[in-house]
This record gives C-alpha cells, sequence and structure tokens, in this order.
C-alpha cells in the first residue's frame, strides 16, 4: 500500500494542481488534469518534475460541483480530511507488479491475510476473495467507486475476479469499522476500488508471464476506449478484456513432488490408497491387499496425492467494463456503470476413491482373493467348510450365500484426477442523478441491480450408490442388482485393475451446483454545508445525511446426486438446495466540523461524527455510530483519531444453510491407535461415541485398538446454518499521526495504532476446540462436550459415514486484533532523475478467536496449525525503491514476512492426544524475503513496456509437510498462499496510447 489519499484538492482555479510524488505530495502546475494521455504530463513526470498523479484528488474522484469522493466518508468537501487513515494503491504500482487480478496484488499487502485465491486449490469455490485483519472475508466490504456490486455466493463476499483492473485509477482500503458509513460488514474495513472517470483517448495493453521453470503461463490483454463530448459536458468509456491462466502442478516442484507427513517426516498422503484398504473386520487398523499373495496385510502404503494437485489453478476471463456521466443541466449530472465479467476456474484434485464408506461384499466376490476371503472368514467366526460355501454360492437366493461389511478405503488412480470446474457470470448496472441543490449543498440518488451465478460441474468422482451395486456382485459381467447397466468393480486389485467398463459405470455420472445471488439498491444523499462554521474555523461545518435499502437473494440448486449426503464420492459435504433472502432499510447522518483553524498551535482542529440506523427483514434494528477528529498543531504533524461501533448482520449462508456433514481437518484421532483399550477411561468414551452411532457396546469395544487415524488429515465434520443469528458487533479504534516536516521536504510518515473488537460473533468452533474440549483433559462419556462427536459405526473413526465433528453456528464468539501501521515516503530530485522510496508495514499484536465462552481463546498471528487457517505473521512490510531517468522507471519491490511457528496450544492438543506433536524441523517457518525488479521504459509517446521478474532470487517456500494446518492453505507441503511456491517468473508487458 502507498500512502494516504486524504490531500486537499485546491479550490481556486488558478492554483497549481496537486499530486503524488510516487507517495509524496508535490506541486505540477501546467499540467492538463483532464487526460490520462496528456503529453505534457507524463513528460513532467518521467523528468522528476511531476510525481504521479493523485487520482484521490484530482476530478476522476469528483462530483460535478469539485467536491472530493474519500473512501470512509459521505461527507465531500474538497479541504476537508477524515480521521481514519486510508490507504491508496495506484494503477501504477498494479502496473509495477504487473498484476493480472485484484487479489494477487491484496493478498501480499501488509494487514491482509491471504484468502481464497488462485493458490488455492483443494477448497476454492471458482472465487478470490480479502480478508483484512485476518478477522474472515465476511467482515470487509468490496466495493467499486463506493458502491456495493453483487456478491460471489451465499456468504455475501464479492469474488475479487470480478473487478476491471484495466480502468482502475487506484485502490483504497480503509482498515477499521466502517458500518457507519457503508452499512453492515464493514467491521474489518473497506475495500474501494476506483475507475477513471474521464478517461479520453485508446490504450491497448498485453501482457505474457511466465517461470522459470516453463510453466505457469499468464496472458492477459486489455483495450479501453474513452472520449469526451458535447464541449466536455460527457465522457464514456468502454473496456474490454482477456486474460488465460496455466496450471502449475504440484508433482512439477521437487518440495512438492512427494507428499509428506508433518508428524512423522516419512512419506505421507492419503488412506484411500491403491491396492485397497479395508477396515472394520476385527483384523486391526491398517489392512491392505498383498497383490502378491492375495491377504490382508497389517501395514499399508499411502497414495501420495500430491502430483495430481496444483499451486496455480487454471483460469481464463472475458470482462467487460462500460461507465458514462453527462451534464444535462448545470450543476445536475446523470451517470452510469456496468460490468459483465465472466470466468472459469478450474481445480484438479487427486483421484476420487472410496473415502471409508461401508460396502457389503459377498463372500464369493469373482474379485476377492482367496487369502483374504479365509481371514475375514475367520474373523467372522466362519468354518472352513463355511467359507468355502460362501465362497461358491453365487446365487443370493442359495442358503450358503452370505456378505461381509467393511469399510473400504480405495484410490480409482484409472480414472485420472477429479476435475471442477467453476463458471461464474456476473453482470451489475448502476444508474443515477446527482447535483447541486444550492451552492453549497448537493444531491446523489443511485440505483443498482447485479446478478452473480456459479456453476460448479464436476467429473471423475463416482457415486457411492453406484459403487455399494458394483461391489455387491458374485460374477464379472453382472451384479445382483443389475439396473442401469452395472458393472462389477474389482477392489481388491493393484493399480490398473479396475476396467474402463467398471469406470463407465461407477464414474459415468457427472454431477453440477449452480449458486445464484443478486443484490439491489437504491441510495438517496444530501451532501454539503449549510454556510455555518465555527468561530475559530473558516471552513463551515459540512455534512452528509441519506437512507438507503438493499435487498439480497441468493440460492444453491444442485442435482440430485449432490444433494445426496455422501453420495459423491471425495465429494465431502451434500449440497442441498438452499434459498435465502433478506432486506435492510437504512437513515444514516454524518458531519465533519472544522473547530478551529489557522491559529497557534491549531493549524486545524476537526471534530468528525455519524450514525446509521439498519432495519434488518431478518436480525430487527440496530445502531451503528463512530466519533473521530484531528488535530494539526503545525502544518507538518497531524494527530487523528477515531471511534467506531461497528456491525455485520448474519448473511443468507449463516441463517439459511441446512445441516451437512462435511471435511475439516485434524491429523490425529485420541480415539486411534492401539493403545486405546477397553475398560480405560478413554476407551469408555470412545465407545460410547460409537453406541452413539449405533453400534452395540460389544461392538463398540471389539473396535478399540484398531481405529485408524483420519484420513489424509481430515475428519468429517457437521455444520450449518442458524435462523435465530442476530447482529454481531464491534468496538474500534485507530490513533495515529502524519508527519510531513518542512526542514526534510519529499519526505512524509503515518503510523496508527488499530483496535479492533467484534462481540456476539457469528463464529463455529474449530476441531480443535471440539476434540480438546473432550480429550484435553478427558471428560465424562456423557458431557455435552464429548457427545458432540460422532463415529463410524464401522470402524469407529471419524470419517467414511461418521457424523463427525459437530460445529454449530453461534453469536457465542468474540474476536480481537491490534496492531500498527507505518507508512513512510520520500522523493529526492537527483538532477539527472528522481528517486521515490516507500515503506508500507503491518506490526500486528494480538489476532484472538474464541468460538464459545468454554473455547479456548485461540491465538494466531504468527502460528499455524489446522486451527489458525491462513498465516498472519507478526510484522510485514513492502519497501519500493523507483528510480526514474528520462523515460525510463527501474524498481525494486522488497517483500517481508516475520518468522512463524507451531501453534503452542495445538502441540499441546497433539500430547494430550497421544502425538508428540509435528517434526522440530516443521515447526518454524523462519522469515521471508521477497524482490521483484521491474523496468519500465517509453519507448516512444505512445508506447512503453514493462519487463519484470518477481521472485528475483527464486526462493523457495519452508517446507513443513502436508498435515500440519487446514487443507485449502497448508497444500504441496508448504503454504503456497503465503510463500511463493511458483518461483523465479518473469513477465513482459506492452501498452499503447494515442
Amino acid at each position: 500500500m502507498l500512502h494516504e489519499a486524504n490531500f486537499p484538492w485546491p479550490t481556486a482555479g488558478h492554483q497549481p494542481a496537486r499530486w503524488r510524488f510516487g507517495d509524496g505530495v508535490g506541486t505540477c502546475a501546467g499540467a492538463d488534469r483532464r487526460s490520462d494521455l496528456d503529453a505534457q504530463w507524463r513528460s513532467r513526470v518521467r523528468s522528476g518534475q511531476c510525481g504521479q498523479r493523485d487520482p484521490g484528488t484530482g476530478p476522476e474522484g469528483a462530483t460535478p460541483s469539485g467536491d472530493i469522493v474519500v473512501t470512509g466518508t459521505l461527507v465531500r468537501n474538497p479541504n476537508l480530511t477524515l480521521s481514519s487513515p486510508v490507504n491508496a494503491v495506484s494503477s501504477e504500482e498494479f502496473q509495477l507488479r504487473q498484476t493480472n487480478v485484484a487479489e494477487q496484488l491484496i493478498r501480499e499487502l501488509p494487514g491482509v491475510v491471504p484468502s481464497i485465491g488462485s493458490a488455492v486449490n483443494n477448497g476454492n469455490g471458482g472465487a478470490s476473495f480479502v480478508n483484512l485483519r485476518g478477522l474472515g472475508t465476511n467482515r470487509n466490504l468490496v466495493l467499486i467507486d463506493g458502491a456495493r456490486i453483487a456478491p460471489a455466493g451465499l456468504a455475501g463476499v464479492v469474488d475479487l475476479n470480478n473487478i476491471p483492473t484495466a480502468l482502475l485509477e487506484r485502490m483504497e482500503i480503509l482498515t477499521g469499522g466502517a458500518s457507519t458509513t457503508y452499512g453492515a460488514d464493514a467491521v474489518a474495513g473497506v475495500v474501494n476500488f476506483i475507475m477513471k472517470r474521464d478517461f479520453s483517448g485508446v490504450e491497448a495493453t498485453a501482457s505474457n508471464q511466465i517461470t522459470q521453470r516453463g510453466d505457469g503461463a499468464y496472458f492477459r490483454t486489455d483495450l479501453t476506449i474513452g472520449a469526451n463530448f458535447d464541449e466536455g459536458r460527457g465522457n464514456a468509456v468502454f473496456s474490454i478484456g482477456y486474460q488465460q491462466a496455466d496450471p502449475v502442478y504440484q508433482g512439477a516442484r521437487d518440495f512438492s513432488t512427494f507428499n509428506i507427513d508433518s508428524f512423522t517426516g516419512a512419506q505421507g498422503g492419503s488412506g484411500t490408497t491403491v491396492p485397497g484398504r479395508f477396515t472394520g473386520l476385527g483384523l486391526g487398523t491398517n489392512q491392505q491387499i498383498d497383490v502378491a499373495t492375495g491377504r490382508l496385510v497389517p501395514t499399508y502404503s499411502l497414495f501420495n496425492f500430491n502430483p495430481q494437485n496444483i499451486f496455480q489453478t487454471p483460469f481464463d476471463r472475458f470482462n467487460m467494463f462500460g461507465a458514462a456521466h453527462y451534464e444535462v443541466a448545470p450543476g445536475i449530472e446523470v451517470y452510469s456503470r456496468g460490468l459483465f465479467s465472466k470466468n472459469n476456474v478450474q481445480t484438479v484434485i487427486a483421484s476420487s476413491g472410496t473415502f471409508g464408506n461401508s460396502v457389503t461384499i459377498p463372500y464369493s466376490n469373482p474379485y476377492l482373493p482367496a487369502g483374504a476371503r479365509s481371514q475375514i472368514c475367520a474373523s467372522q467366526g466362519l468354518t472352513t467348510a463355511q467359507c468355502a460355501a460362501a465362497a461358491a454360492a453365487t446365487d443370493p437366493t442359495s442358503p450358503d450365500y452370505r456378505t461381509f461389511n467393511t469399510v473400504a478405503s480405495r484410490r480409482f488412480v484409472e480414472a485420472g484426477p477429479r476435475l471442477s470446474t467453476y463458471t461464474t457470470t456476473i453482470f451489475d448496472y448502476q444508474a443515477g442523478v446527482r447535483g447541486s441543490i444550492t451552492s453549497t449543498i448537493n444531491f446523489d440518488v443511485v440505483g443498482s441491480y447485479g446478478e452473480s451465478e456459479n456453476v460448479q460441474r464436476q467429473s471423475g468422482n463416482g457415486t457411492l450408490t453406484r459403487l455399494r451395486q458394483a461391489a455387491l456382485a458374485t460374477n464379472t459381467t453382472t451384479c445382483v442388482n443389475d439396473s442401469n447397466g452395472c458393472v462389477p468393480i474389482n477392489l481388491f486389485g493393484p493399480a490398473g485393475s479396475i476396467t474402463s467398463d467398471q469406470l463407465g459405470f461407477l464414474l459415468g455420472v457427472t454431477n453440477s451446483t449452480a449458486t445464484r445471488t443478486t443484490l439491489g439498491t437504491i441510495k438517496g444523499i444530501i451532501s454539503g454545508d449549510f454556510g455555518v462554521s465555527s468561530p475559530l474555523a473558516t471552513n463551515a461545518i459540512s455534512f452528509a445525511l441519506g437512507g438507503e435499502y438493499r435487498k439480497y437473494t441468493a440460492s444453491v440448486i444442485s442435482d440430485e446426486l449432490t444433494q445426496r449426503p455422501n453420495e459423491v464420492l471425495g465429494n465431502g459435504a451434500a449440497s442441498p438446495d438452499v434459498r435465502g433472502r433478506y432486506s435492510v432499510k437504512e437513515a444514516f447522518v454524518e458531519m465533519i466540523a472544522p473547530l478551529v483553524e489557522d491559529r497557534p498551535f491549531f493549524k486545524s482542529l476537526t471534530l468528525e461524527a455519524g450514525g446509521r440506523v439498519s432495519d434488518y427483514s431478518t436480525a430487527g434494528t440496530n445502531w451503528t455510530w463512530k466519533v473521530g477528529g484531528s488535530w494539526e498543531p503545525v502544518s507538518a504533524l497531524k494527530i487523528r483519531g477515531n471511534y467506531q461501533k461497528a456491525a455485520r448482520a448474519p448473511n443468507i449462508a449463516e441463517l439459511f444453510s441446512p445441516f451437512v456433514v462435511g471435511l475439516d481437518n485434524s491429523a490425529n484421532d485420541p480415539c486411534a491407535g492401539a493403545g486405546v483399550t477397553a475398560g480405560s477411561a478413554l476407551g469408555a468414551v470412545c465407545a460410547a461415541q460409537i453406541v452413539s452411532a449405533g453400534a452395540t457396546p460389544a461392538q463398540a469395544n471389539a473396535l478399540l485398538g484398531s481405529i485408524p487415524v483420519p484420513s489424509a488429515g481430515q475428519v468429517n465434520v457437521s455444520s450449518g446454518g442458524n435462523p435465530n443469528l442476530g447482529v454481531e458487533t464491534a468496538n474500534t479504534y485507530t490513533i495515529g499521526a502524519v508527519i510531513q516536516p518542512d526542514f526534510f521536504p519529499g519526505f512524509n510518515l503515518s503510523v496508527d495504532y488499530f483496535n479492533i473488537r467484534v462481540k456476539d460473533a457469528i463464529t463455529s468452533p474449530t476441531p480443535g476446540d471440539v476434540l480438546g474440549a473432550c480429550f484435553s483433559p478427558l471428560q465424562a462419556a456423557t458431557s455435552t462436550a464429548c457427545s458432540a462427536i460422532g463415529r463410524n459405526v464401522d470402524d469407529g473413526s471419524l470419517n467414511g459415514s461418521a457424523a463427525g465433528i459437530l460445529l454449530p453456528l453461534s453469536n457465542l464468539g468474540n474476536i480481537f486484533t491490534d496492531g500498527i501501521d507505518l507508512s513512510a515516503n520520500y522523493r529526492q530530485d537527483l538532477g539527472f532523475g528522481a528517486l521515490v522510496l516507500s515503506f508500507n508495514g503491518t506490526w500486528t499484536n494480538r489476532n484472538k478467536f474464541q468460538a464459545t465462552p468454554t473455547s479456548l481463546n485461540r491465538e494466531c498471528v504468527s502460528y499455524y496449525s489446522i486451527n489458525c487457517g491462513s498465516i498472519q505473521p507478526e510484522f510485514t512490510f513492502n519497501q519500493r525503491t523507483t528510480l526514474t531517468v528520462g523515460g525510463a522507471d527501474l524498481s525494486l519491490l522488497w517483500r517481508y514476512l516475520s518468522p512463524v511457528t507451531y501453534e503452542p496450544a495445538a502441540l499441546a492438543d497433539d500430547i494430550a492426544g497421544g502425538s508428540t506433536g509435528p517434526l522440530q524441523d516443521f515447526r518454524r517457518i523462519g522469515a521471508a524475503h521477497y524482490f521483484d525488479l521491474t523496468s519500465r521504459f517509453e519507448v516512444n509517446e505512445h508506447f512503453d513496456v514493462t519487463i519484470s521478474a518477481m521472485n528475483l532470487f527464486d526462493r523457495q517456500p519452508k517446507v513443513v509437510g502436508s498435515t500440519i494446518g487446514s487443507t485449502a492453505y497448508n497444500s504441496g507441503n508448504v503454504y503456497p498462499s503465503t510463500y511463493d511456491a511458483l518461483g523465479r517468473r518473469f513477465a513482459v508487458a506492452a501498452r499503447v496510447r494515442f
């Protein structure tokens, strides 16, 4: 992030325009402020006379009356600044970083924790999100020109893949509560993408990127056309773009070719493997077919799923953006904006299989090896004669016909990987009229409507019904139930033994889910001043007041297979149909009052206040408010602070999603392993959980000592919405200072402390919370804590058909974070050019999360584990050094992430569960330094080229194994969203302007 965009625009027309010198402030007289293509301005920038334009204070951010639109307030006055820190990232920074989608840049900024994006494969639903301060993607707002757009799903969050970056003027980030200004959800802050307003001319760009290893190619092209018309009374602009990215497979990197178990250091992977593994037979935990002898052996080889997974998701997008405004009468302007985007994201996940599913198999199954059959007969109490008779009984009506039940884990490697293609189509349109009521009072009435649809199409999965039908066979050509052209399946053979005909039946169905959302908004604002000012100030007290109405609808429509629990193999949770809607009516008022101006020790003293009342159709009435101010004792120093009460209403997913069984992360199960015995206190708890699933006490006790560990470090969890949820509230405050010393021209510094506390937070416990509540310390079998855990009736595990761990949503959570943001910028004219230095860093002191009053108040800053999700280092910074000489720039970006370690609370849970925890070497990730070098030069007035080398020194991510964190972020033995897994990359871009 660059420096704040809170500099006033001069009110007198003869004064020089104010531009930002890279990151500082200076003057650049005589430049045409209306055109981005003004040759005189470009020449002055290149020569060092002018820095890059400060778009927050130029015409692009202005209303017809010249008032400034500043992120974080509805008050528009060119002479007033905010008490809240607003950090800006210009379009120049996007170009220097060769950014293709907004998420790629945002996840690397201080104060942002990487969220779902291009580096997330297993867990990517086809969208990319922002997570400010690590408080969750649903606790910040993403806006375009200060307005909401249609969200991507039931959680109401905006997909960053749809932001039209080709026309981007700047991105402003306001951290801390902003619910008074923008309504619900702005608890952690706001990301506001501000588009160019008066673009005139033609601009075409094309860029290509590729890794040093020859993969991960990324192509992008954009064309933008704009024009002023009717003697400058109007402007229209249209931009169209296309992007395409290739995958980067984990098998193409040395550190991720083989899956590594974080707790043993050995080659890890999934217990759903090949040859197949079978449990629940009374033979012990780890029973795999030995293809040489045909017997079940008590050890098994794990399946290495890494090579089929990816570090960069394939992506293609076609997008359009258009905007226009026209002054229909003096002081009255109509305007509109529309965007359309269609993008495809594909995830590639390792081959499907039967992931611990219960199946019934005849003793006469033609693929059951004789050795395994004799073992199973013995474990089930059959005599040799009964076993032989059952093996020969191919007719289900025969008295000798017998079957056995087992939990089967067999990977269908013959089918290749599972593919999920997510196609998102969004359109969002806005139209309004704004203008002047009097010379000092303005109005703005605007309406918008948007729709988003995300369609997921899956292939390569298979279904549980067909699996069970194909396993129940007594010959190689027909099944006991021969419907749908059933082909018997060979679950007992080595890799390659499942034929194409068998796969054709098992995988011969595809499944799909469509998620649709709409957002309709109408808003009216009156802002300005009545000419009343403080006796000690010149500028009048400014205000804004108005009302807003928003209506959200969202639905999930799935095919019949996807709606069935556990039906689609390897698909995690079922996706039942969901429909929900809610609306909110709001009224708001804001005020900025200059109290003292141009007095000794009071260059300025300003008070800011506001309030908003919101009436939700689902959650009732809620009030938010803010108060703040700034004091400039001298022109070189400003001290600022604000306090806000923010709020977030429950979204449609939190209210209306039905309970389903899905997957979450836990590498350990206290009930797994040979050390758990019947009669012990631990055994009694484990047996009771199996009994609650439907087993008899004898059956449950028989499973103790042979319960398998969670497959691939994942356990079943039961979760869903809660229609009784209420509004969560947050108290946030910031206090800081901006220093621009007169004795040090070209330098400015800002430092701000932030503090955000969310009460009545809508949260659910982590699997670690639930397991710890029961087993650490051990509770009674009948306790509420232990009753929240359900087990597979057939093998006692937390996988397969188990209900798993109960993770209910409630308003019982508490979240807290605080820290310091620091920004420093310096520009020096060197005579032959200009040197610009910028620094932006965030120190996060705490980020604590407590799901319920009895849950652990968990700290995740600088820690990683299955409980902490994406990594949030204690200190991160971006430092850019840019040298400009004539028509050329040479710029070096240095990104830093401080060391992180394995979460102490997770280690304590590991030890309580009988584990020694992860390997010592995996418990720490050292500081990371990344350097990106970019050179940009003008070939001529209309053509420039940008060349970049990202991750210049090819820094590799630290290997910590694949079971130490959550699946979405701990992938390929590393954390690829936080630490670059692609390696050194090269990019080149060309831009033509007329």
